[in-house]
């Protein structure tokens, strides 16, 4: 290898006067008033494209979440029936997808004008702007260009297509959970499909699409209880319906623990959760356009997090007097609800209450689970406790600390359990006379991997049907 001083030379050059470039722009902004920086406006298409932008790294960060939850439910579970939470997972990120697209975004955000749903009309596409200037001839671009940034709502119409789509399979995912280990594969995937198509995008358009709850004045930032609580109610009446694992209540009333698979997969999917909610809370500001999205931001991150460690604190500091162990699973799900606490209300500037908001979530989740071993409703992964009951108090937080109105609250929590509880029974029910809801006692002793797929997810250990426990 040959050593080229001059072209040595000749780079120096070119980097000391990129230096000198970057030193004057230093001098000049430095010389300006701090408000002119921070009000300095974005142009029309620079907020467009930042918009959009946001709308898809979010919306993928809440799809990684996913794979948090499959990650959570198949460590959760008894290693026999782990491929089917696999299958599950993947199956309910699809099926959301294709009907959240068919029909569910319309309902919910579609000339809905303060009712109660929106238009059923089928298919979501881009906007009448938005193909005309996909499609403009070179000399046309510019004014095809001004028709679609006056014509827009600051962002690509499939780009928040997409980041609502992903909020609607963390519903799917909570009923996942909660009914693992005994619901029929395929009578999931249809109430999935009924969920996403229809009762989540119905209770939707009453708040976020404009319906009658928004006008009221209901506060849900992030959806502690259009997301977190719907998925809740839908999962408490399933397994309501359903029924416990069998072997998982005995007689003289006590309670038998299912071993999990693999207790570092579950934190695994916990951190990927943890994560994936950044997005989650930090999308729902909507815009990333100007200084004050990017401080709103700012904070939203930082109360996300603070309160899922509160929310993680309170559960380790209460596992061992309310169950009876220190638990280490209880501790990942005081995570999820101190989470799940703090997305109603995330945009607190005063960070304190984060931690009291998460912190109380935390204590509400492992409460709540000692809750439903006592009444005897079976969840195979704590998720009624970390979405429904924490998504409660964090619906209610918001008249803490950030000016939400107490009854206004209450009438949206209510009115929403309602609905959810009322309807997804009613479908329960219908699926349970058309094809069954739960597997064959023999399916449940050898597991559903075996059955229901052909495909053990640790195939180096032997199905063995477990002995009943019902004494």
């Amino acid at each position: 290898m040959t050593f080229d001083s001059t072209n040595t030379k000749g780079r120096d050059k070119i980097i000391m006067h990129m230096l000198l470039k970057i030193l004057g722009l230093a001098a000049i902004l430095a010389l300006l008033p701090a408000s002119a920086i921070a009000q300095a406006p974005v142009g029309a298409e620079t907020g467009f494209v930042l918009n959009t932008f946001g709308f898809l790294i979010w919306g993928a960060l809440v799809m990684w979440m996913c794979a948090g939850f499959t990650m959570l439910e198949a460590g959760s579970v008894r290693r026999k029936n782990a491929s089917v939470i696999c299958m599950k997972n993947i199956g309910l990120y699809s099926i959301t997808g294709l009907a959240y697209y068919a029909i569910g975004y319309n309902i919910m955000h579609v000339d809905v004008d303060g009712g109660f749903f929106g238009s059923l009309s089928l298919l979501r596409g881009n906007s009448v702007e938005e193909v005309a200037f996909l499609n403009a001839a070179p000399e046309a671009i510019g004014e095809a260009r001004e028709a679609l940034l006056s014509g827009s709502s600051g962002h690509a119409t499939m780009s928040d297509w997409f980041f609502q789509m992903v909020f609607v399979t963390t519903t799917a995912s909570i009923i996942s959970g909660t009914l693992a280990e005994r619901v029929r594969l395929w009578s999931f995937f249809l109430f999935v499909a009924i969920l996403t198509a229809f009762i989540y995008p119905v209770a939707g358009a009453w708040t976020w699409g404009g319906g009658w709850l928004a006008g009221m004045g209901f506060q849900d930032f992030a959806g502690s209880t259009i997301v977190h609580s719907t998925g809740g109610w839908a999962a408490l009446s399933g397994a309501m319906l359903i029924g416990a694992r069998r072997g998982r209540f005995r007689k003289d009333g006590t309670v038998r623990q299912m071993p999990p698979s693999s207790v570092p997969i579950v934190t695994l999917g916990v951190f990927i959760i943890w994560l994936g909610w950044f997005g989650f809370n930090g999308g729902s500001q909507l815009a990333l356009s100007s200084a004050t999205d990017a401080l709103a931001l700012s904070n939203i991150f930082a109360n996300t997090n603070i309160a899922a460690s509160a929310g993680v604190v309170a559960a380790l500091v209460l596992s061992k007097p309310i169950l009876g162990r220190m638990d280490l699973l209880a501790t990942l799900n005081g995570a999820i609800a101190g989470l799940v606490a703090i997305t109603a209300g995330p945009d607190l500037v005063n960070h304190q209450w984060a931690i009291l908001i998460g912190g109380v979530g935390g204590a509400i989740a492992v409460a709540g689970t000692r809750l439903l071993e006592t009444v005897r409703v079976d969840d195979g992964v704590g998720a009624i406790p970390a979405h429904l009951f924490a998504g409660i108090w964090g619906t209610l937080a918001v008249c803490i600390a950030a000016g939400g109105n107490l009854f206004v609250q209450l009438t949206g929590i209510v009115a929403i359990g309602i609905f959810v509880l009322a309807v997804s029974t009613a479908v329960w029910i219908l699926i349970d006379r058309l094809i069954g809801l739960r597997v064959s006692p023999s399916a449940e002793q050898l597991g559903k991997d075996v059955v229901e797929l052909g495909v053990e997810a640790y195939p180096e250990f032997v199905a063995i049907p477990e002995p009943d426990d019902d004494d």
